[in-house]
């Protein structure tokens, strides 16, 4: 099967964790080891996210005051080279003789888009309610809103509409047996002009539904989802939560997830079906390849009794 895996930052750099390169390192080895199980017999498509790093750069680029903050389309862009060269280097190493390339991408939205007037994208590290309120102190154009008991910055996430790359990649996917990264980040946003030029964005897409795009794009049998959570979760945190195993697009779409973290996940995983996938998944890293087989994580499909069911 030709499989898209979208990796989420926080499986490479874990909540709490320091945000130190040598275990973002380590985390990406272990992601490698899962990811070349499926390899193994698979074609695989590499995707990544990457809020944590930009959020980091970010803040480390507010330290320093002899040059203007960057912009977060080139903040993407950085994380892309760094994630994609970590990623492709473990790779490697856990695939010795198999061809393995990472591709820089852009993904093109549309500056009408409401995202803008209404930022919901995590980034960056994790804040105490104290921690937040002395961040948004000395960065007052941020946005701060509650992730669990923690507090994130969150930025503007608009639709992706274009993959620049798409025709390329479909080439090189198409050409033989590859293992690629791209997409990291969702891409790095960009419009075009009144002229018709491309202009980066300050914004960050959301990975998993420029993955879909890419997966639909490159017609991919599967799509799935790897971050730090078994499976998804009917009302998360709550007495009555339940995990749910498998279930149809329309199953699915009558749940409710919050916007911010799970709802574009499942957003994703419901379009990709509908637009002919075979089967989308969203589930843990460690289980990747026991999800393939429908023995882990959360299965939409369309052929699941009675529209679903749980663990």
């Amino acid at each position: 099967m030709r499989i898209v895996i979208a990796l989420g930052g926080n499986a490479i750099l874990q909540r709490g964790q320091p945000m130190e390169c040598h275990i973002q390192r380590e985390n990406i080895r272990k992601a490698a080891e899962a990811i070349a199980k499926i390899a193994k017999d698979h074609q695989v498509i590499l995707t990544h996210g990457n809020g944590p790093q930009v959020g980091l750069l970010a803040l480390m680029g507010e330290s320093y005051k002899d040059v203007m903050p960057y912009p977060l389309d080139a903040l993407g862009a950085q994380t892309q080279g760094m994630i994609g060269f970590m990623f492709e280097q473990e790779l490697r190493n856990c695939m010795p003789g198999r061809e393995v390339c990472t591709i820089a991408t852009q993904t093109v939205v549309d500056t009408s888009d409401p995202a803008f007037l209404n930022p919901d994208k995590f980034v960056g590290p994790v804040y105490s309610q104290e921690q937040s309120v002395a961040v948004l102190a000395a960065n007052p154009e941020w946005t701060m809103r509650q992730d669990g008991e923690y507090f994130r910055r969150v930025v503007p996430s608009p639709q992706p509409k274009e993959i620049l790359e798409l025709a390329s990649l479909k080439k090189m996917v198409e050409s033989g047996d590859i293992t690629l990264i791209c997409g990291g980040g969702g891409g790095v946003p960009v419009m075009r002009n009144s002229d018709g030029q491309l202009e980066g964005v300050e914004a960050v897409i959301d990975k998993d539904r420029a993955s879909r795009l890419l997966a639909e794009g490159i017609e991919a049998d599967a799509y799935l989802i790897l971050t730090d959570v078994a499976a998804v979760a009917t009302n998360f945190g709550k007495p009555d939560s339940q995990d749910i195993r498998r279930a149809t697009p329309e199953a699915m779409e009558a749940l409710n997830f919050a916007a911010g973290s799970m709802g574009p996940k499942v957003e994703a995983v419901i379009g990709f079906v509908r637009n002919g996938g075979k089967m989308a998944a969203i589930g843990s890293l460690e289980q990747a390849a026991e999800i393939l087989t429908s023995d882990s994580g959360t299965v939409i499909s369309n052929d699941v009794p009675g529209g679903i069911s749980y663990y």
